[in-house]
């Protein structure tokens, strides 16, 4: 059913000014330009008024009020997705949650924090961390990123390998339905049984279902020391294979980070960074291993060096130093926002079940070979999950336009015959919605329509988001 969406008047202005306060509601083009693209590509979409709400009864009665006269609304975190998840893409209201931005309570005994969703990921992480707790998932954009936008993609991170994504840490959360009903969606608990479990139905829903005001999150004890080795290897498909043959070997490492060396280079030299690779490395692994007892950190680091080497390694760095660590760790970060200085690119987030990762970047080569284009890949190669930037360079537009869809489906159709699926932690957003009927089914599109239409009956919550405008 296609709703006719109606226009944001002066007189709702006027409420929402009463609501929030008239300095939190932001209606004109200079003041919206930020809020209307995120780090999705060139895409730009402006809202029809911004409210940056601070209270889960300020945005009861917004949403009360945005449901009966069917004014569509965006939530947004940072604007650090990559989906465009965040994208106004229907005009409306863009509901900001930077005010939500409280650490409300920090649960020693039980191991749990209760967080607002504007909090960002790593303040809430060395937060947690001067108390001897362990916050693990933490995203590339973990500096800028919110919480709040990490549930709403189910975000993951380099050390979702060993410890899990978002999802794994989301006891519960306040939540406020599209009629502007406040509920829990779940219990502070470790253990959950009790009828369907709404918690997790809202994680990766990318605002679609309702809005997150408050987040009760699991913690963990921290881990007293890590070391990391940096490995270079000659071919790409040859780095992929050695990860399978690590975790084969009976490792469980804390991080293991894929790279190219195009993307290397590229975040040398947007933070003017001395790193020299040596002409034959076309790749490159970032493991981490982390414990309590450095001692036996040292054995496992080297018995996962040596097996390396039996794997046509090239050479291996140990970076034991918090200094040599923060410089790997800066270089693999950046890899993304680097590329972007580069060239037109499009960034995918495929991912395929581990040991299959190899035949994904065998597939990406021929891709390349077959429509004459570069690609930059680097991702969290321990889960299977690469992120592969197809450069446009110096293709025509036209050469462009005429087939990076297609260059995209393949991918994605090659990544489901792999077992795998078309994101791994960026969400369907905008972007990708148009490529769901790979992994996904009619009657998968019929049953996410219908918990939307439970959920969300007048579809005002994040529309054009996820499900295909064919199906929409």
């Amino acid at each position: 059913m296609k709703v006719q969406y109606r226009k944001v008047t002066s007189q709702l202005l006027s409420v929402f000014r009463e609501i929030v306060g008239e300095e939190y509601v932001l209606a004109n083009a200079d003041q919206m330009a930020n809020y209307a693209h995120d780090h999705t590509e060139d895409l730009v979409y402006y809202p029809e008024v911004v409210i940056k709400a601070s209270k889960a009864e300020e945005i009861s009665q917004i949403l009360t009020l945005c449901n009966k006269e069917l004014i569509p609304v965006t939530v947004r975190g940072a604007g650090t997705g990559l989906s465009g998840g965040a994208l106004p893409v229907l005009g409306g209201v863009l509901l900001s949650m930077e005010r939500f931005n409280k650490i409300l309570d920090i649960d020693e005994q039980n191991f749990q924090a209760t967080v607002e969703p504007g909090v960002i990921n790593e303040v809430f992480q060395h937060t947690v961390q001067a108390k001897g707790l362990f916050y693990p998932p933490d995203p590339a954009s973990k500096g800028s990123c919110f919480l709040g936008g990490n549930l709403a993609h189910s975000a993951g991170g380099p050390r979702a390998l060993k410890y899990g994504t978002t999802r794994d840490y989301v006891l519960n959360m306040e939540v406020i339905l599209a009629s502007g009903e406040i509920i829990w969606t779940g219990a502070n608990t470790l253990k959950y049984s009790t009828g369907y479990n709404l918690t997790h139905l809202m994680i990766g829903s990318e605002g679609t279902l309702a809005v997150i005001t408050k987040i009760v999150f699991k913690l963990i004890p921290l881990p007293k020391h890590n070391l990391l080795l940096f490995a270079t290897f000659a071919d790409a498909e040859m780095a992929c294979t050695a990860v399978a043959n690590v975790f084969r070997a009976g490792y469980t490492p804390s991080c293991c980070e894929f790279m190219e060396r195009d993307g290397l280079m590229l975040s040398a030299t947007m933070h003017n960074l001395s790193f020299d690779l040596h002409k034959e490395v076309a790749a490159c692994l970032l493991i981490e291993v982390d414990g309590n007892e450095m001692e036996k950190l040292h054995v496992e680091a080297e018995q996962i060096a040596e097996l390396l080497y039996t794997m046509g390694c090239l050479d291996i760095l140990l970076a034991d130093s918090a200094e040599r660590k923060e410089f790997f760790w800066k270089l693999r970060r950046s890899i993304g926002e680097a590329v972007k200085t580069r060239s037109v690119y499009k960034e995918e987030d495929a991912v395929v079940p581990r040991a299959e990762l190899p035949v994904l970047m065998k597939g990406l080569k021929e891709l390349e070979a077959k429509y004459g284009f570069k690609s930059v890949s680097y991702g969290h190669a321990g889960d299977g999950n690469l992120h592969i930037n197809i450069l446009k360079e110096s293709l025509t537009t036209e050469q462009w336009n005429g087939m990076i869809n297609e260059v995209i489906r393949e991918i994605f159709q090659l990544c489901v015959k792999l077992k795998g699926t078309i994101s791994g932690e960026h969400g369907i957003g905008l972007v990708q919605k148009n490529f769901v009927d790979i992994p996904l089914t009619p009657i998968h599109f019929r049953l996410m329509q219908g918990i939307k239409q439970v959920f969300d009956p007048n579809q005002i919550l994040n529309p054009g988001k996820i499900i295909p405008d064919i199906f929409g």
